[in-house]
């Protein structure tokens, strides 16, 4: 909780400056508070589940920069690693063995993925991976989700989430009509509309690429048998099944949503969590569709910085850490504690209020739910979400500033942190009510 009156009036100025030589004053569209109203707060520092801004107000952090910092920021072991990683050069444009280390730790944690490539970037990833599975498939069109993000690739700017949605953007200019035209929408949780469109365009479907939580359109979960229908739809189609775990992979469950539901995809995306909070992504899959990866095959893909040696210490050493006995265990604990708290004050104040979790990354809509889809999702009271967005702020509890994004725990929140979130909840939900 904040002990003095609440002022940003430095990260006021700060935005002013960066409005005049910064696209909106930032550089990703969710952080200009757009959605939620009022004005970003610069962060000046972190450390364990906390945020400093530049006015010195301290926040209770369940952004965790969007899932990396999973084992808190400025783990010191992870600090080291980076630091250690550093002395000896900060990148090389040339292999070094601990990208191989990693490519081994992700093929051990699924086994769905034979081989990996890694890159910088989620979007680079799902970008790649899209077309690897064109080149391997000789068809052109895929199918998305409406609400799943995949980065901002033309082709992926198709009734997308995320940043996009938080716009209110249906599309984006500056992407022609033709490098979409391959891109087919379905609304998630929707088998019967997938069916219908492997049905109209038969042996032209590529791929099929989705969250499998959603985490760009709040936290949306898979109906039972959804997974595996496109699964099984893929399999008799001759289409590449890919898992976008770039926010779910190693968040929701260690390896991902597809160990936990038991679904093999062809190919997986993941970013975030295996970078230790800087840039790293990777993507891969079957071995059979990973050959075609340039060099050992026709598809071309490169990154002069991919397996940048500081992301990959950062990167190992994250992971080293989530592998020890009880983590999982402990950071399902903590959020099942903080949504348990939400939905009880919630409901006591009768207001309209739903939220789910799995493992550490959490969502939560204001409205009776379910929400089953992005359209559903649309549906819930965004207004209500962005005035208890600014009323937690003020109250030193930093949530994500769009109601269409998910929330991460991390192993460094205390049960004091949750408390200290449930009393400022509580007193917002109160508000809501009078």
């Amino acid at each position: 909780m904040q002990s003095n009156p609440y002022s940003i009036s430095r990260s006021q100025a700060l935005f002013a400056a960066a409005s005049q030589v910064i696209p909106g004053g930032v550089n990703s569209p969710v952080r200009a508070f757009k959605s939620v109203g009022g004005s970003p707060v610069f962060i000046k520092k972190a450390e364990g589940a906390y945020m400093w801004d530049e006015d010195g107000n301290r926040y209770i952090d369940y952004i965790n920069s969007w899932g990396p910092t999973i084992v808190g920021h400025a783990h010191p072991e992870v600090i080291k690693a980076i630091c250690d990683a550093a002395a000896n050069g900060l990148t090389f444009g040339a292999p070094t063995a601990r990208e191989t280390e990693l490519a081994q730790k992700l093929t051990k944690a699924l086994p769905g993925m034979d081989m990996v490539r890694l890159v910088s970037s989620g979007t680079e990833a799902c970008m790649a991976a899209l077309r690897v599975a064109r080149g391997f498939t000789k068809r052109t069109k895929i199918i998305k989700f409406d609400g799943c993000y995949h980065g901002h690739a033309d082709m992926l700017l198709v009734k997308a989430g995320s940043g996009v949605a938080t716009l209110g953007l249906s599309g984006s200019p500056g992407v022609p009509d033709d490098a979409a035209q391959h891109t087919l929408t379905v609304q998630f949780n929707d088998l019967v509309g997938v069916e219908e469109v492997f049905r109209t365009w038969r042996n032209e479907i590529a791929a099929v690429i989705l969250e499998p939580i959603i985490g760009n359109a709040g936290f949306i979960r898979p109906e039972k048998g959804f997974l595996k229908g496109l699964r099984d739809l893929c399999s008799a189609h001759g289409a590449v099944l890919i898992f976008d775990e770039v926010m779910t992979g190693f968040r929701a469950h260690w390896g991902g949503v597809q160990i936990l539901e038991g679904i093999r995809p062809d190919m997986t995306v993941l970013g975030k969590v295996i970078g230790g909070g800087l840039p790293l992504a990777a993507y891969g899959g079957r071995r059979d569709i990973m050959e075609m990866v340039a060099p050992a095959g026709p598809v071309y893909q490169a990154g002069t910085l991919s397996g940048n040696p500081l992301a990959t210490a950062a990167g190992l050493k994250t992971l080293e850490i989530m592998s020890r006995p009880g983590f999982f265990e402990g950071l399902r604990q903590k959020t099942s504690r903080l949504i348990s708290g939400l939905t009880e004050r919630a409901a006591a104040a009768k207001i309209p209020f739903i939220a789910d979790y799995e493992g550490g990354m959490f969502g939560l809509f204001f409205c009776r739910g379910p929400v089953r889809s992005y359209a559903e999702a649309k549906g819930c009271d965004a207004e209500r979400f962005g005035t208890f967005f600014r009323g937690m702020l003020e109250r030193g509890i930093y949530l994500a500033p769009s109601a269409f994004e998910a929330g991460f725990v991390s192993a460094a929140h205390t049960d004091a942190d949750i408390d200290a979130t449930l009393s400022a909840a509580e007193v917002e939900f109160r508000k809501m009510k009078s």
